[in-house]
């Protein structure tokens, strides 16, 4: 996750909607709270930061303060009780998800606690501004004198001793009236101790690269085989949860290099943030989130929710993106450590958590980067054993991290990253769903699932004018959340539910038979306190991804009886400007299909019919990572997935590459061919020369064949030609006797009796989509039982230019 540096904090304390400036003169006035009998305290209200820091003096009373106050949800038991059920299989509730108008009529706030809280605090004298959709948080300002007046507390400043860093909190708890205390769960804004981190991990002293290094899509997308799903996110929509901005340029520069095409992403602003202008020390983070969405899920629209960093911002953001309703998936790359914030304002958070699941909302936190001991950087030190935030919210899924090799794109073998964050929460239960081996205690207990994450084996990333190589449980949280958009993609087609809350549903095929096809368990590496075994475990959770295993389980089984495959091209080299026809075959397990392709990062120019043939001129030089998908008319699919680079201009020297191309010297090679193929007899004749290949002409059931294999240089066009001669006995235009000629496993044409003339006629076939490659170009004839026809072929070339 979290790239966080340190140098970073101070910058990102500067909350926009405090702009608190603190100080020791100009003394506080005291508040004057009502009698002790007639308020309530609100619990978890101070910062835990308060008992370690030492205190400077009083905000001053005309300070400007923002705050933020939570409303509690109602029939929270019934709420639990839906959650369980719209997750489970076979429940009458299961995937029906409700909108955010029900969900806040059934459980949210009702309209008369907002206009209870408003007149409160009018009454109070704060400024009462924005009241969220979902009307789970009203937001106020006012002076320090007045907000510590209305929640019956102090405003003190303070000094971190460990980072340095000046920041300001209430010295209590902070109270409401008695009737108040009803509705009200928390209050926000109350201290700016709590900033929101994220460190890019990277290999020591890396400096940015002029080309990618570090693990690119078809790496990553084939090791986990989310190529192997058969989606690309199309029809889903993920927001990313973010504290900066980024650059529209660097994502299309990500987008260029790889392939890689999808709807424009977009900004959406929380409390008036706005940073893509000028992008702090964040930007890399929103860059990786964003490139390795798309990475994964090239289709899937992206939403940058942009918060201001605060309590109240990170409150705010979770509550319009739950309102706004316009996300399948949310993907969290920023935290932070448990003891550092107050259990109310992640309360206010985890409660638009539960409003995201009862909506069908995926989410994914990173679980940070500092292994068990996620307090390192801040006054609890680096002893105190503790999680990230919101990574430890039951109502999300916590991702870990690993190291990850492969071989060339499929998956070799994955460790522990040694300081990937995982452990045990303070603040919330072990949830009813998380069981099983490895799984102990009574506290919710992170990370739940993990990907690759160490900066060694790191993910090339373009971000301010370079490429970098990147890695942590930020690149970690986005490729799940990419797979939660393959996967919804997947189900609607199958008629099935999203995935929405994710955890109870892994844990459940965690716990299955579908276990070891599902996820790579880790069983290597450590963290600080805590080490990896089979099963689940504090480091990685349950594993890494197995996705169209996983996919599979989650569907309850295969959709359809159905097994597609697609024949895998191989690796492919075209000139720039080179003409392009590759056609892609596929097969169905099932008699009577009809497959309809479609591909996903083709090189520029080049576009593929539903029948799969890859034609145009591809006209920008660059390495693509292609995915061609087949579906069949019961929505199975199959997938197979290559790089495709295009070059400079084509360099190449002409030539014919067939040996024997006429068969003049009497013997079949370099030529592999049936016994009495090649052939200088008079009862066929030659186009040139004496000598042919002649197959069948027997009239009896049989089959000849005659095969060269050749290497077409990269750069190179290829064009393959061939006279042929057929004569049959046959009659009418029903083909009986059949000739293929194939390109590797590329059928280019099928000849027969019905094709029969009295001389030779002359077929070409361009091979260009062969550059680079070793293929096999053969000839086969078929003869049935009856009447006798002769396919008779010479003078073959393949001549490159």
């Amino acid at each position: 996750m979290r790239p966080r540096p340190l140098a970073l904090a101070a910058a990102l304390a500067v909350l926009p909607l405090t702009a608190v400036s603190l100080g020791v003169t100009a003394a506080q006035a005291a508040p004057t709270p009502n009698a002790a009998a007639s308020r309530v305290a609100l619990p978890d209200t101070v910062t835990p930061a308060v008992a370690r820091s030492q205190k400077k003096g009083d905000v001053p009373a005309a300070q400007q303060l923002s705050v933020a106050v939570s409303l509690k949800l109602r029939d929270t038991a019934e709420l639990d009780s839906f959650l369980a059920a719209v997750a489970t299989p076979g429940t009458a509730e299961y995937g029906k998800y409700l909108t955010p108008e029900r969900f806040t009529a059934l459980y949210g706030p009702t309209q008369a606690a907002v206009e209870q809280v408003k007149s409160y605090l009018k009454a109070q004298g704060l400024t009462v501004g924005s009241v969220s959709d979902n009307r789970q948080v009203v937001n106020a300002q006012g002076t320090a004198e007045q907000i510590a007046k209305a929640f019956g507390t102090h405003e003190s400043s303070y000094l971190d001793p460990q980072q340095q860093r000046t920041f300001f909190a209430n010295d209590a708890a902070a109270s409401v009236p008695a009737d108040l205390a009803e509705v009200v769960q928390g209050v926000s804004g109350l201290n700016d101790f709590t900033v929101r981190t994220t460190r890019l991990a990277k290999p020591q002293n890396a400096a940015p690269h002029a080309t990618p290094s570090g693990f690119g899509p078809s790496q990553y997308d084939g090791a986990y085989k989310l190529n192997g799903i058969g989606a690309d996110g199309t029809g889903s929509t993920v927001a990313l949860w973010e504290f900066d901005g980024y650059k529209s340029a660097n994502l299309s520069t990500y987008d260029t290099q790889y392939g890689l095409s999808g709807p424009a992403v977009s900004t959406v602003s929380v409390d008036g943030a706005s940073y893509d202008s000028a992008p702090g020390g964040g930007q890399g983070e929103v860059e990786l989130d964003s490139e390795i969405v798309r990475g994964v899920a090239p289709k899937a629209t992206q939403l940058v929710y942009e918060a201001p960093n605060s309590d109240q911002g990170e409150i705010d953001m979770a509550a319009k993106i739950v309102a706004d309703n316009r996300v399948s998936v949310i993907s969290i790359s920023w935290g932070s450590c448990e003891p550092d914030t107050t259990a109310s304002s992640m309360t206010a958070v985890d409660n638009s958590f539960k409003q995201a699941a009862a909506q069908g909302i995926s989410i994914f936190s990173a679980s940070g980067d500092d292994g068990s001991r996620d307090c390192t950087r801040s006054t609890s030190g680096s002893a105190v054993k503790a999680v990230d935030f919101p990574a430890s919210s039951p109502h999300q899924t916590g991702v870990g991290g690993t190291n990850l090799k492969v071989s060339g794109t499929s998956y070799s073998s994955e460790s522990a990253w040694s300081t990937a964050g995982g452990g045990v929460s303070t603040v919330f239960a072990k949830p009813s769903w998380q069981t099983g081996t490895g799984v102990t205690g009574t506290m919710r207990t992170v990370p739940d699932v993990s990907s690759n994450a160490d900066p060694a084996s790191g993910f090339a990333i373009y971000t301010a004018g370079g490429w970098q190589v990147y890695g942590g449980t930020s690149a970690a949280a986005p490729l799940w959340s990419g797979y939660a958009a393959l996967f919804n993609q997947k189900a609607k087609a199958a008629a099935k539910p999203v995935l929405g809350e994710a955890s109870p549903k892994l844990y459940t095929v965690a716990n299955s038979t579908g276990y070891a096809t599902s996820f790579h368990d880790t069983t290597t590496g450590k963290n600080q306190d805590f080490s990896t075994k089979a099963g689940y475990d504090q480091v990685t959770g349950w594993g890494t991804p197995i996705a169209d295993g996983l996919s599979t389980a989650l569907l309850g089984g295969t959709s359809t009886g159905n097994t597609v495959t697609v024949s895998n091209p191989g690796t492919r080299n075209t000139a720039t400007g080179t003409a392009v026809s590759l056609q892609i075959s596929g097969s169905d397990s099932a008699t009577g299909q009809t497959l309809t392709f479609s591909a996903t990062g083709l090189p520029t120019g080049l576009s593929i019919s539903s029948t799969g043939l890859i034609t145009g001129t591809a006209t920008t030089a660059g390495t693509f990572n292609v995915t061609v998908t087949a579906k069949d008319t019961t929505n199975a699919t199959g997938s197979a997935s290559f790089t495709w680079t295009v070059g400079g201009t084509s360099t190449c020297t002409p030539a014919q590459l067939l040996g024997n191309a006429g068969f003049e010297t009497g013997t079949a090679a370099p030529w592999t061919a049936s016994s009495g193929v090649v052939d200088n007899s008079s009862g066929e004749a030659a186009h040139g020369g004496s000598w042919k290949a002649w197959m069948n002409g027997y009239g009896s059931a049989h089959t000849d064949s005659v095969s060269q294999t050749v290497t077409i240089p990269a750069g190179c066009k290829a064009t393959f030609s061939f006279w042929v001669h057929i004569d049959t006995a046959e009659t009418g235009s029903t083909a009986y006797d059949k000739l293929t000629v194939q390109a590797g496993s590329t059928t280019l044409a099928t000849y027969s009796n019905a094709n029969a003339a009295t001389g030779y006629v002359q077929k070409s076939f361009d091979l260009s989509a062969y550059a680079g490659q070793t293929v096999t170009l053969k000839f086969t004839g078929t003869e049935d039982a009856s009447l006798q026809t002769s396919f008779v072929v010479d003078d073959a070339s393949v001549a490159t230019s």
